[in-house]
């Protein structure tokens, strides 16, 4: 996973606007494609906010901000689809590799977990299988650092901050409310 392919990257990084210079990546079009079109359903939204009323309409401030966005998706697209593709890479090597995609499944399986399960159990579900996958250490390595990177976690933003977050199954609530009692000293 961190090895570079040398067949066609030199190691240096490719992070100028395109990724080569008078070449499109794969996977470019339809990602140009969907944010003009994601602005446009963005400036449609801010559009029915409050209309043209005003320029001190509330509308006023998200409808500018699209109607940029939408200019520009549509200008990078507009230039990338005159552009020859570059030989030699394709999506699922280059742009989207399974673990970036599987991640990817794993973030939006969290979020639909988070609510029902709540944020202890869902993180902690995510955090072992992340560095299990991505680090490929021992299970005792892969539960000790995640485990005790969601206590920290969890100490720091729900002790420390006072942050809510989803219970779900752990009644960690009673849990907190248990542990001030033990120190309360039966005041």
């Amino acid at each position: 996973m961190s090895r570079i392919e040398t067949e066609h990257h030199d190691g240096t990084s490719d992070a100028t606007p395109g990724g080569y210079e008078g070449q499109r990546r794969p996977g470019e079009l339809v990602f140009g494609a969907v944010m003009v079109i994601a602005s446009l359903v963005l400036l449609w939204n801010a559009y029915g906010i409050s209309g043209f009323e005003a320029l001190s309409a509330p509308g006023s401030v998200p409808m500018a901000t699209t109607a940029v966005m939408a200019v520009t998706a549509l200008v990078i697209f507009l230039r990338d689809l005159r552009l020859p593709r570059v030989a030699g890479e394709t999506v699922a090597k280059d742009i989207l590799p399974g673990p970036v995609l599987v991640i990817a499944l794993m973030l939006v399986a969290y979020g639909v977990l988070l609510k029902p399960l709540g944020f202890l159990p869902t993180s902690a579900l995510f955090l072992i299988a992340a560095l299990k996958m991505l680090a490929r250490r021992g299970w005792l390595w892969t539960i000790g650092v995640s485990l005790g990177s969601l206590l920290l976690i969890w100490i720091i933003f729900r002790i420390v901050f006072t942050v809510l977050m989803p219970a779900g199954i752990v009644p960690e609530a009673e849990a907190i409310q248990a542990f001030r009692n033990l120190f309360a000293g039966g005041k």
